[in-house]
């Protein structure tokens, strides 16, 4: 193994053959949240620039971060500070996280709630949708233009939004028409280094009519007001948020000004 994204995506192949030992598919469907009709993230962040706030305990670029956080409280906050949504990473080997924390979440907030997960598998899919989630994540990095496709699909027949991220030339030609949201990651998985520069020269790949987001290593209001300037619909933020005692103020007073 090269590289952090690899030993990931190894541990997730394990995690996905645990998984299906464990459960059918039938298992997911007989659940409350399979057949509830998911919150549209895409139609939020065109009402308004929209900021998903992220939930993690740690990363692999941050370390620990707060492993004590309170999922229940923290999404309080930002359901109520003008958050469009939250992401919440659900990995427990590198980023402190749990299916678990998706449910509570869902339980207790009224706005969408993203599965930030490394999704390899159609399984997945399943165990969002009956966990809660209105978004799922498809990483471009670690999927063919084949399986990414396929895994869009079988999202959107389950009712779920499909956030297609990037980070680089190559990987934008993976993006099929069907996705709802195109993100642009900022962060390189491989090496963990981050530059907002990357949503900037990627826009131009975005296709036409796009709802796009820019992710990672936003800090201020001014880098947003440049990022909405060019085009993005909206912003998803964790560390910078994360690290707020006041997390709701931090919020919003990142909000972007409209720029006409």
């Amino acid at each position: 193994m090269n590289n952090i994204l690899d030993r990931i995506v190894a541990v997730k192949q394990e995690e996905v053959a645990a998984l299906k030992n464990k459960f059918s598919y039938s298992n997911f469907e007989s659940s409350y949240y399979f057949n509830r009709p998911a919150i549209s993230l895409k139609e939020r962040i065109h009402e308004n620039f929209g900021i998903i706030a992220e939930i993690k305990r740690k990363s692999p670029s941050a370390g620990e971060i707060n492993s004590e956080i309170d999922v229940i409280t923290q999404g309080l906050k930002y359901d109520k500070s003008g958050a469009s949504a939250i992401s919440c990473l659900t990995d427990k080997t590198f980023f402190g996280g749990s299916i678990d924390d998706l449910k509570k979440l869902k339980e207790h907030v009224s706005i969408p709630v993203l599965r930030k997960e490394f999704i390899i598998d159609e399984i997945q899919l399943f165990e969002s949708k009956a966990a809660g989630a209105d978004v799922i994540l498809l990483i471009a990095e670690i999927l063919t233009k084949e399986e990414a496709l396929h895994l869009t699909i079988i999202a959107q027949s389950l009712g779920l939004e499909v956030i297609m991220e990037c980070h680089s030339r190559k990987e934008m030609k993976k993006i099929n028409h069907l996705v709802d949201i195109v993100g642009i990651n900022n962060r390189d998985l491989k090496l963990q280094k981050t530059d907002i520069q990357t949503s900037i020269d990627l826009f131009e790949l975005i296709p036409d009519n796009t709802t796009c987001i820019t992710e990672s290593g936003i800090k201020s209001k001014d880098e947003l007001e440049k990022l909405m300037s060019i085009g993005y619909h909206g912003a998803l933020i964790g560390e910078s948020i994360l690290h707020q005692e006041d997390p709701k103020a931090f919020i919003e007073s990142l909000q972007p000004k409209v720029i006409l």
